[in-house]
This record gives structure tokens, sequence and C-alpha cells, in this order.
């Protein structure tokens, strides 16, 4: 690490002291750009980087509600406006008792670089709330929601911030905040993406990162002369992105093996199709968190408070959260012959993990680059609410095919012209880096 790059990093450490996941994400963002310095001194010279690791803008502010019972609960709410020198800013909306600035600086920096990669004019951003969802009523979280939107909506708007959803903010959360948007706006814009499909939402964007996530693989075995059909999957999570997922690996010949939750994994030898991919959704819907559920219903293996890493697969696919693949998981994965490994989640893979990874030179894909599905059919969302016009689940399912070959070619040929062949990691630090760093030497001091 050079003393650049090394004293850029110990300023956003000391000035973001217990923020580990916003240093993580950093660091590894920060050792991809070391070669694009040395070839383009003039980042150096503007101070792209420390301008890079500082929110344009972070707001915080309090979120008081009432239960069902009329007792008054304050919660935390957030949005890191981290980059616009692109578009407006763009980034899910997470609530969750994990919910820190930290956590949300983490995901929008990540934000920035993923959304740069779609190739669409979008920016970076990221929000939430410690407010946890589960066990509360529909009234209950609808009054959250409208008293978390009306602070937010100050700040956001169809051409300054476009929120979507997250961990916790699915469908009703976002009709619930529309609903008190459109009230203290009184106007009807794209002003959040993840909407019901009847008043502006896209089809196809429950399972488009999942969907996007398989697309992503699927580029990536065929550097290898390898397909998807007849490869077994390791999946973690069972929410939206690990539905997509295993619903589209199962229509292209693959079978998934593993579901896991907070209480533990299940392992389905005969593979997860039909109507189990039905019966994920009822689990999400039923707000238990619990993976158990499918193990007692289907009569196979639960594994209570272990990951789905230890099981022989060809293709891992985390899709989860962060730092759910330790340095343990990745021996196992490559002891049990693991070919690839592609992140679904934001920054499932710790360092040390990424570094076994690393040196088995398998294919590994970070999740800027193969998480971006989701985003960029939040894009399409946008396009279509700009145009008043909906486009068919097929269209909207060849666009985001055409977007996550175009971020795979784009990783695979920055890697190659940086001098780091086949490494997806640098390809998709520096490709994502390069467009938002140009934009912001265009526009001057931003």
């Amino acid at each position: 690490m050079s003393e650049y790059i090394e004293n850029v990093l110990n300023n956003v450490k000391a000035q973001n002291p217990n923020e580990p996941e916003f240093h993580q994400a950093v660091e590894e963002m920060l050792i991809s750009l070391e070669v694009v310095l040395e070839r383009h001194p003039e980042y150096k010279h503007a101070k792209i980087l420390e301008r890079m690791v500082e929110p344009e803008r972070s707001i915080s502010f309090r979120v008081p509600w009432m239960d069902d019972q009329g007792e008054i609960h304050i919660n935390r709410g957030y949005r890191i406006e981290m980059n616009s020198a692109i578009g407006p800013y763009k980034g899910g909306l997470r609530f969750h008792p994990s919910v820190t600035r930290g956590i949300l600086k983490f995901l929008a920096f990540e934000q920035v670089f993923k959304n740069s990669l779609t190739t669409l004019p979008i920016g970076g951003g990221k929000g939430g709330s410690d407010f946890d969802p589960k066990g509360k009523s529909d009234n209950e979280v609808m009054r959250f929601c409208q008293s978390f939107m009306t602070e937010l909506f100050r700040y956001i708007g169809p051409n300054v911030d476009v929120p979507a959803g997250d961990i916790g903010v699915g469908g009703r959360e976002i009709g619930f905040l529309f609903g008190q948007y459109k009230r203290l706006k009184n106007e009807f814009t794209g002003v959040l993406t993840g909407k019901g499909i009847s008043w502006g939402g896209s089809l196809i964007r429950p399972e488009a990162t999942g969907y996007g996530a398989v697309y992503f693989v699927n580029e990536m075995l065929k550097t290898k002369g390898e397909e998807i059909e007849g490869k077994t999957f390791a999946i973690s999570g069972f929410g939206n992105v690990a539905w997509g997922a295993t619903k589209k690996i199962d229509q292209l010949g693959g079978k998934v093996v593993t579901l896991s939750g907070p209480d533990g994994f299940i392992y389905d030898k005969d593979g997860i199709n039909g109507e189990k991919i039905d019966y994920m959704l009822k689990l999400r819907a039923s707000a238990n968190d619990r993976i158990k559920d499918y193990a007692d219903k289907y009569k196979v293996d639960f594994y209570e408070g272990k990951r789905p890493w230890s099981v022989k697969v060809d293709v891992a696919i985390p899709c989860a959260t962060q730092n759910e693949i330790m340095e343990d998981d990745a021996k196992e994965l490559l002891k049990n012959g693991c070919i690839c490994l592609c992140e679904a989640a934001n920054m499932p893979t710790t360092h040390e993990a990424y570094k076994i990874i690393e040196e088995s030179h398998i294919l590994f894909s970070p999740g800027k680059a193969s998480n971006a599905g989701g985003v960029a059919t939040s894009g399409l969302e946008m396009s279509q609410n700009s145009m008043r016009f909906p486009w068919s689940a097929e269209e909207v399912d060849t666009r985001l095919h055409e977007i996550m070959t175009r971020i795979h070619d784009t990783c695979v040929e920055t890697a190659e012209r940086f001098g780091t062949p086949n490494n997806y990691l640098n390809g998709a630090n520096i490709a994502g880096f390069l467009k938002v760093a140009d934009a912001m030497i265009d526009q001057g001091l931003v």
C-alpha cells in the first residue's frame, strides 16, 4: 500500500471511529486504485479520494411513533447522500435494529460505484432506521413510515434523491412512505422505487437482484467454458434476493440446495424448485425470520446456528448480509470443490476470506458488480415513471440481462487494461471509480 493511500485510509479511520464496515469498504476500494493513481496523478492532485470518502450530505433525525397500545416510541432515522456526480442519489432504505450511521455509510459508499457500473445516470446514497418492523402490526408500521417520511421528504425528490427498499423495507413500507410523501408534497412523482405495480412500480423488481447475480454468474462461468445447467448452488438468506436467485437458477437448469436464516440453514439435496420456491415467499411474508419452518414442512436437514458454506456445491451465492463468509467458510468452500463465489449481498465476504479466495484463483465477483441488478431495475423503474409508460416483464428482464452482461464485460476489460487480468474485484472497483472521478473533475470543486 502506497504512503498516499495509507494516509487517506488512516484519516478515514481517525475521522470515522467505530465504523469498521465503512473502513473495510474504503480499504477494499483504495487497494484496487493504487495502479490507477500511478497512471493518473490528476485524481490525486484533485483530492478525489478524500472527497469520495466524505458524504456530500449526512442527515439524521428522530422518528417518534405510537404503537397500538398508545405508547410512544422514538427511533433514529438517517439518509446518507454520498455522491451525486453522475445523477440523483439512489439507494435503499433499511429498517433493522442493526442500522447505524456507519453501516449506512459503508452501504452508500458501495452504492456509488455499483450505480456507476450500471451505466445508468444515478448517484449513490443509503438510508434507514433502527426501527424493527418484525412483529409490528400494519398500523404500527404505517405510523412509523409516516413519521419517518415527514422528515425525510425535505431531502428527496425524483431529480434529487430516489430511495428504494432494502432489508425490512418491502412493498408495504414503500406504499406507506410514498403515500405520506404524496400527501406532503401534493404531487405524484417517481420519488421511490419498488412501488406497487398498479401505481408506478416495475415488473421483475422484487426478483431483480437475484436474477442479476445469476446472469453475472452465467457470464463468469462462460469464461471457463462452463454453464449453470447441472451445477449445484449454496445460497444464504431466504428474502427477495435469495428468492430471485433460486428462481432464475432453477429456470436455467441449476439446483439450489441451501437457504439460511438467523436460526441456521437447511440442506435440501433434491433441490429447491416448484412449490418450494413459492413457499419462500410465504416464509418472507410470515415475518418469523426462521428457516426451520422450511425444514419442518419438506422434511429436510436443518443445521441450527450454522452457515451454509460447509456443503459441497459448485457455486456459492451469499444473499443475506455483510461479512457472512469468514475465513473458515472460505476454506470449507474451497475444500469442497467450489469453483465460483458470487456476492449477491453487500460486502458479504470478509477481507480475510477474500484473501483465501484470491489465492485460490477461483471465480469471484464483488457485490458492487454482481449485486447491481436490483438498483439497475430501480433505474429502469425511474425511466418508466418519467415516460409514464410501463414495460412488460419480458422487456425489463431483457434490459436487466443486457445490463448485467455489460457490467461483466466492463469488469473483465478494465481488469485487463490495468494489469490485473481475471480480477473482477479490481475491474469493478476501477471501472466504477473512473466514471465518478471523471464526472467530479468535470464539475469542479463539488
